[in-house]
């Protein structure tokens, strides 16, 4: 008789990233129904979702280290990497502050939390599963998001490394590639556009929505189901993976 796999995650203890965002508390809305134990941090001194919750500034080198033990204390089944910031500039006018924000967050504080939930996956022993948040940018560079498309190209590559190293251990690394996403922070990336492009308000987003092969922004949702997919048993062969979730703009 065939048994298919379970997304059952009863028990698992999920440690999600730039929680108070719309990817992240949808995912973890997503796994709280599906049983997960859930851990949160993002910079906010509020959060209005349910989960166990820590405000940590990862820019900051003391809250990072902070949060790296904390991280080693609740010892996580399922990390979803997801903490990021964006800003706009072409490599004539992308400023070194620019540069060093967003490498800071979306490259160095990525690399230094799935390096400890790494750690603490070797040290329990837990077949478990790394699931580090991309984006569309991250597959070709863009005229005005030089810093941006760089970072997220460079979680492509560690996701790909990190999956080679931690094979041995049975510990699963693969990537999710959103594409334009309705989320708050399409708010900022709007009105960067509206600045750098001459455009009205709401303009940009119309446009990209419209560009959609499906005709329309993904939902928060979309992002999350996949979430659940890679930290689940549905995923147990899959590793080393990016995972676009775009609508069909990017090809592969």
């Amino acid at each position: 008789m065939l048994i298919p796999a379970s997304t059952d995650l009863t028990g698992k203890v999920c440690l999600v990233t730039g929680a108070a965002g719309g990817i992240g508390l949808s995912t973890i809305e997503h796994f709280e129904k599906l049983g997960a134990v859930v851990y949160a941090t993002d910079k906010q001194k509020s959060f209005s979702g349910s989960a166990v919750y820590k405000e940590f500034d990862l820019l900051d080198e003391k809250k990072l280290s902070s949060c790296l033990d904390w991280i080693a204390e609740i010892k996580p089944d399922v990390l979803f990497n997801n903490a990021a910031i964006f800003d706009m500039g072409s490599v004539i006018d992308a400023s070194l502050v620019s540069f060093d924000r967003l490498f800071g967050i979306n490259v160095r504080a990525f690399y230094a939390i799935m390096q400890a939930a790494s750690k603490s996956m070797i040290a329990e022993k837990k077949l478990g599963s790394i699931i580090n948040v991309a984006s569309q940018a991250g597959h070709r560079g863009e005229a005005l998001v030089a810093h941006y498309c760089a970072t997220k190209a460079a979680v492509i590559s560690y996701t790909q490394s990190a999956a080679l190293a931690l094979a041995p251990y049975e510990i699963r690394v693969n990537a999710i590639s959103p594409g334009v996403i309705d989320t708050p922070m399409w708010e900022q990336v709007d009105s960067l556009f509206a600045k750098f492009e001459n455009k009205e308000i709401g303009q940009k987003k119309r446009e990209v929505a419209n560009a959609v092969p499906l005709g329309h922004m993904g939902d928060p949702k979309d992002v999350a189901r996949v979430a659940v997919f890679l930290a689940s048993n549905q995923s147990e062969y899959i590793t080393a993976q990016t995972i676009c979730v775009d609508g069909g703009n990017v090809l592969r």
